[in-house]
């Protein structure tokens, strides 16, 4: 077996897949750029910070859109990754109007996207430890902040630390397989899960227990990061992966 030759192969097949995803990026890195750049005050929400906010995801929902197109391919994954990043920016609009009675509406939006990832992400491998870990994690987190929710929140608060929880378990479990179904689009899930709890994470404690230092610089910085890594993964599906959609 020429082993080298397969790894010379391997390394040439992810390089031309990295110089094809790289153009169709460019949207959501200019896009991202736009919200950092302008720094529209939320104390005055309207429809163009809405806009401005929620361009950088529609901008990974066109290139999932461009990728399946290129590839000749659209693929379930990837049509239910495009359909949670689309609840995902109507999530930012109504987060835009937070303050205004519109925080708990973003959150529905939120959590539709993480079932709609979880969904995508599968049930295989189980890897129930991970479930249980994370369980014990957010039954922590929920006692921790339930004596600053008021209202509808406790029990909105409750349900979203649920499917977070459960989009967070898939995408980690499908990294905690073996090493030859490790694949790159794999971890880049997990890590885009691990930054989307860090940034509901400060995000709650910044509204709802104690003011967090740039926490809307933190918290639009490590979204952002995650819904990238979600959608660079649509590029990569293992063939065990495919083989499981279909039993």
């Amino acid at each position: 077996m020429d082993i080298m030759g397969h790894d010379s192969r391997r390394q040439k097949k992810r390089f031309a897949m990295m110089k094809s995803i790289g153009p169709k990026l460019i949207p959501f890195l200019k896009t991202s750029c736009i919200y950092f750049v302008l720094w529209l005050p939320t104390s005055n929400p309207s429809w163009f910070s809405a806009l401005i906010k929620c361009l950088p995801v529609l901008s990974l929902g066109f290139f999932v859109l461009a990728h399946s197109i290129s590839q000749g391919v659209y693929r379930p994954y990837a049509k239910k990754v495009l359909v949670a990043l689309l609840f995902s920016a109507l999530g930012d609009v109504f987060l835009t109007w937070g303050d205004q009675g519109f925080f708990i509406h973003g959150m529905l939006m939120f959590g539709i996207s993480h079932l709609l990832y979880t969904w995508a992400f599968g049930l295989r491998p189980l890897k129930l430890w991970i479930a249980l870990t994370l369980l014990s994690l957010g039954v922590v987190y929920y006692v921790a902040v339930y004596s600053y929710l008021r209202g509808p929140m406790i029990y909105a608060m409750a349900g979203y630390v649920v499917v977070l929880g459960m989009m967070s378990w898939r995408a980690l479990a499908r990294m905690a397989c073996s090493d030859y179904e490790r694949t790159w689009g794999r971890r880049c899930t997990a890590a885009g899960a691990v930054l989307f709890v860090g940034s509901d994470l400060v995000l709650a404690i910044d509204r709802f227990c104690f003011t967090v230092p740039h926490a809307r610089a933190v918290v639009m910085s490590t979204y952002y990061g995650a819904q990238m890594l979600i959608s660079l993964s649509v590029a990569e599906q293992s063939e065990s992966e495919m083989l499981w959609k279909r039993n």
